[in-house]
Formats: structure tokens, sequence, C-alpha cells
């Protein structure tokens, strides 16, 4: 940089991913990669159950424990904290061991919490990535997701005491962090628990400010846009073959989606004059399927979204993400917390729908498809945010922001 201090050493920098979905993974790589290895010497320490659709990279790896996907769907199922506060302490006690290691100057965590306490008590410092509906500093709307209540009591009920409890139910979750902190002599961060999983010395979200309503930010809480990843070319055989003539729709329900609704998804685009690519992200793919849907364990997102006129997703931030940046609409099966929050912020836009997952059939999926594919004020909301999201590269933002920070810092001399 023209005018800046030469540094004596490349920087050192650390991202912890916690593998609970991939997107957890995908985030961290994806920023990793944007960093020059002219001036920052990258590690990366994840679990490595994603690694395989990773694809090469250029930097240290280092194997990390994370409680199992399935364990972390369940907690959210069950609306349970999805740490306790033995397992933050395997995991800052791990954290540490591996700071100690590897000297970063600074850390780059997506959804480990334990670096909260590991990072501060090693003196290093944290730069956290989440989304912006997370922030303390965001007004929202909570929809109840699929919890136990609404099993048995419906949505509507189920809203209204999911409104009532909400607060008392973050409270709880924030427990196991606020013991963890006080045990290692460390102030507690209340009980928001917005607050638990945004903390550290820089907020990063992967996120543009245009799609939430955001109140007092502070300086050290950054937009840096989406963080659009798509597994390595995993082409299936019938990738040269399938038909391109009818309108494309694009189903891939991700890592944290409710796979028992795919034979519904699947008998529903069955009935529509449409091409259905389906992406079971790595779980078991039905025996059969209609002659218009093909599928595959994993498809190349981004590939696909450029030709789809409609993607179904679960919901979350990297499906929808991928899909508004090519001007598509999204219809989210939702169905835990994270999930609604994101759709929240896309229908209020008007650039897609939600349907819930846990009340989702073939003819409501038909419904919906075929409305979507006909809303042209749909199209045109979603092409808007596809403008306001070329406005944002992550990649450079997130460089930016950690050069500027470790210059300001002093790290590296």
């Amino acid at each position: 940089m023209a005018g800046s201090t030469p540094r004596s050493r490349r920087i050192r920098v650390l991202f912890v991913a916690e593998a609970v979905t991939l997107a957890h993974v995908a985030r961290p790589v994806t920023l990793a990669q944007a960093l020059d290895p002219q001036e920052f010497e990258v590690h990366l320490a994840h679990h490595p159950r994603y690694r395989d659709l990773l694809g090469p990279l250029a930097l240290a790896e280092h194997d990390i424990h994370s409680i199992e996907p399935a364990q972390f769907l369940a907690a959210l199922a069950a609306g349970r904290p999805v740490y306790d506060l033995p397992t933050l302490e395997a995991y800052v006690a791990e954290d540490l061991r591996l700071i100690a290691g590897i000297q970063p100057d600074i850390i780059v965590g997506d959804f480990r919490l334990s670096l909260a306490v590991s990072a501060e008590l090693a003196g290093v410092p944290y730069i956290a990535l989440s989304n912006a509906y997370w922030s303390p500093y965001c007004r929202q709307h909570y929809t109840v997701p699929e919890l136990p209540l609404t099993r048995a009591l419906g949505v509507t009920l189920g809203q209204w005491l999911f409104s009532l409890g909400r607060p008392f139910a973050f409270a709880l979750h924030c427990l196991p962090m606020h013991r963890l902190r006080r045990r290692h002599g460390l102030p507690s961060l209340g009980f928001n628990l917005r607050r638990v999983y945004t903390y550290a010395n820089v907020t990063l979200y992967a996120d543009i400010p245009e799609l939430f309503d955001m109140q007092h930010l502070p300086s050290q809480h950054r937009f840096i846009g989406p963080v659009v990843w798509s597994p390595k070319d995993p082409r299936p055989a019938w990738w040269p073959h399938f038909p391109r003539e009818l309108p494309i729709v694009y189903v891939t329900l991700g890592s944290s989606g409710n796979a028992g609704l795919l034979p519904e998804l699947i008998a529903a685009l069955g009935e529509l004059n449409v091409t259905a690519l389906v992406s079971s992200a790595g779980t078991p793919l039905p025996q059969q399927a209609p002659a218009n849907v093909y599928m595959a364990a994993y498809l190349p997102g981004e590939e696909v979204v450029k030709m789809a006129s409609l993607v179904i997703c679960n919901g979350g931030s990297p499906g929808t993400h991928q899909a508004l940046a090519q001007g598509v609409p999204v219809i989210g099966v939702a169905n835990n917390l994270d999930q609604y929050l994101n759709m929240t912020a896309i229908v209020k836009a008007g650039a897609g729908r939600v349907l819930r997952a846990g009340t989702c059939n073939s003819a409501a999926l038909v419904t919906a498809i075929g409305a979507v594919l006909r809303d042209a004020s749909c199209r045109d909301a979603a092409a808007r945010l596809a403008a306001r999201l070329a406005a944002y590269s992550a990649r450079e933002r997130f460089a930016g922001i950690i050069r500027d920070y470790c210059g300001a810092a002093g790290l590296g001399n």
C-alpha cells in the first residue's frame, strides 16, 4: 500500500470454523482465500467432516473438534441451548492449545462461540463472522420456528407463546456462556443471546444493510456483503444432457435443511412444467424421481443458479444469497429460527416466499412454485437486490478490514 509503513513479517491469521453446518466452514474458507499470501500467513482450524467439498486450499489446516451436525440440529429442533458448559469448556481448552501452537496475530471465527473466552484469555484480537439478523442492533420480528410447541399446539398459539417466552428462552441459552466467562474471571456478556452470538473485538455481517433495520450500529460492527460459495466442480453424469428449454428450478436444502421434505419437493416438481435440479447436500437420494427431476448429492450451485428461474432452499443465508446475487427469486422452506430470520428480510423485500417446513406438503409447494414463477414483481425485487449485492465484494471488504485493523494495531511490526 502506498504510504504505509512496511511490515517486518507477514500477519498470521487464524480462522476457526465451527463445522456444525457447511456454511460455517465455507464462509471462513472463502474469506481466508481473499488474503494475499504475500502479506498474510493463513491458518484454518476446522473439523474435517466437510473437507472433501472444499477443494485444494493454499493455507495451513488444523483439525479441531466440533459437535456433530445432528446434535446441533436436534438442539435447535427442541429449542435447547446448543452448547452446554462442559462442551464450551472443552472448546476453550482446545482453542487455547491451538492459539499457543500457532501464535496468531488475529483470530477470525465463525460460530465458534468459545472464542469469546479463549481469544480474550490469550490476548489475541478476535473477529466474529455472523449475520445481521443476529445483531443486538437489529430490530427484528421473531417468527416461531418448528418447535415442539408448534407441533403440539399449532402455529397460531405457538407464535403467541413463543413471543411471550422468547426473552426467557434466549436468556436460558446464554447461561452456559455466562458461567464460562465467570469461571475464567471475565465479565458476563449478560443475557442477550444476540450479544453472545456476535461478541468480538470486531463483528462482520455477511449481509447487506439494505435488508435490515439497524439501530445505532457501532463502528466495530461492519457489513461486508454475502459470502457466496459452492462445492468445487461436482458435475454428475447427467449434467451435459438435462433439458434447458423449460424454466429451471434449483432445489438445495443444504446441510441444515429438513431432508425429510425431499420426497414432497420432488413430487411437487414432477407435477410442474419445469426442469428441476436437486442437490441433497449429501443425504441419501430417493430411489426414483419424475422424468423432469435430476438429482445429485452436490451440484455446482453458482453455475446452476445462473440458469435458474427459481431457487428452493432451507431459507438460510447461503442459499438465498447465492440466488439473489443472480437476481433469482427464492422459496425458503424454513425450519429453524436462523432461517426464519433470514427469510423475514427477503419476504419483506418482495424477493421470495417462505413456507413452514413443519406444515409443508406437495400441494403447498406446487402452489408456491407456480405463484413465484408467474410473479413478475418477485423477479423485479430479486433483480433489485442483485444490483445491491453486486456493490458488495465480501472478499475485498474483508481483506481491507483485516489490513486496516492490523495496521492500526501495529500487528506484524
